[in-house]
């Protein structure tokens, strides 16, 4: 999240525009934080106990917290969510949901969309990116339970 984008919000007027930017900037430090803790750990207990499944799937999560990262500071990308990598041969696939401003054009959202691929291109090993422009600040209903309708 770029904290210099943050407006004063009706819902939050307890708040000031700082104390959200440092609760959010706290927040995502402990997230990287835990993100990072986790698959060292299983790294290091797959070493000792000499098993490739945890060091594999450690090495698997790190690649794509490091995907998230380069994606996040692409211009015009507000957050970044549902990062799966996959290994293909020696190169790493990804896919990434990017969410952006919602009042932005679609070709506005493609050009960013197109930038945030070639910086992960360039950068690291990967095959491919394929993206999936989200809004931001919108609830992503890709995911969301299909509505049952009732019988008539």
């Amino acid at each position: 999240m770029k904290f210099d984008e943050l407006s004063d919000d009706p819902e939050d007027a307890r708040y000031t525009v700082e104390e959200r930017a440092s609760a959010a900037s706290l927040s995502t430090w402990v997230s990287v934080g835990v993100n990072l803790l986790l698959p060292v750990t299983q790294v290091t207990v797959g070493l000792m106990s000499k098993s490739q499944g945890p060091v594999a799937d450690g090495i698997h999560s790190l690649s794509d917290l490091v995907a998230d990262f380069v994606l996040t500071e692409t211009e015009g990308v507000r957050n970044v969510h549902d990062v799966r990598t996959r290994k293909m041969g020696d190169m790493i696939v990804v896919d990434a949901h990017l969410e952006v401003d919602a009042a932005i054009s679609v070709e506005r959202g493609h050009d960013i969309a197109v930038a945030a691929r070639q910086r992960v291109l360039q950068r690291h090993r990967v095959l491919n990116l394929m993206t999936h422009v989200d809004p931001w600040r919108r609830p992503d209903l890709d995911h969301a339970a299909p509505a049952v309708q009732a019988d008539p």
